[in-house]
C-alpha cells in the first residue's frame, strides 16, 4: 500500500460562515459521548452504545487524532468529520488495487440536521484535504438506506463506484477526487 505525504497536524481552525473545524478539546467530551450513545445516530452505523460504557471509555479528550475535526456551531460541538483515516485493504470498495484512501466520515448530533451544516464542514474538510495532499482521491462508503448521507455524498460530489453487502445491508461507495471538484 502506499503511504500519503505526511500532513501538518493539527492545522489551524477551519472558518466557514457558519462553522469552526478544529481540533477535539476536553469540553467536548459530552457530545462525543450523546453521539454514540444516540439511536438516531446510530441507526447505520451500528446502534449506540450504552451511555454508562461511553461514561467509561471515553478519554478526557476524546478524538484527539489526525484527520479528526470538532465541528463547532456557536462554541459547542454539534458533530465530527473524520478524514485522514485510510480505508483498510480487506473491506470492500476501492479506488486503487492496493487500497489505503482516504475516508470520509461524519457524524452529527440530530438538532444538527437538516440546516446544511454537514455539507458546509465536509466540503471545508475536503477542500483542506485537496490542498494538504493534492491528487489524492477521498473515498466515502454510506447504507443506500441512508437517504442523508446518499444527498450528501452528491452534494459533495462524489461518484458513485460501486454498490455491494456489508454489516447486513446495501452499502453505497462512491469517490472525490480534488482534480474533478475544482472548477473548470
Amino acid at each position: 500500500m502506499t503511504e500519503p505525504a505526511p500532513v501538518a497536524w493539527p492545522p489551524a481552525p477551519i472558518r466557514t460562515e457558519r462553522l469552526v473545524l478544529r481540533e477535539p478539546e476536553a469540553r467536548d467530551r459530552a457530545a462525543f459521548i450523546d453521539l454514540s450513545a444516540s439511536p438516531e445516530v446510530g441507526t447505520y452505523v451500528g446502534g449506540a452504545r450504552p451511555r454508562a460504557e461511553l461514561e467509561r471509555v471515553v478519554p478526557e479528550v476524546p478524538g484527539r487524532r489526525p484527520g479528526l475535526f470538532v465541528v463547532e456551531l456557536d462554541g459547542t460541538m454539534i458533530g465530527f468529520i473524520q478524514l485522514l483515516d485510510r480505508r483498510a485493504p480487506e473491506h470492500p470498495g476501492h479506488v486503487r488495487p492496493e487500497g489505503g484512501e482516504a475516508e470520509l466520515g461524519y457524524m452529527f448530533l440530530p438538532h444538527a440536521w437538516g440546516h446544511g451544516y454537514a455539507a458546509e464542514a465536509c466540503a471545508a474538510a475536503l477542500d483542506w484535504f485537496a490542498d494538504a495532499l493534492p491528487g489524492e482521491p477521498v473515498v466515502l462508503t454510506t447504507q443506500t438506506a441512508n437517504a442523508r448521507s446518499m444527498r450528501l455524498a452528491a452534494k459533495l460530489g462524489f461518484t458513485e463506484v460501486e454498490r455491494f453487502e456489508e454489516y447486513g445491508a446495501e452499502q453505497w461507495f462512491g469517490v472525490w477526487s480534488p482534480l474533478a471538484a475544482q472548477p473548470g
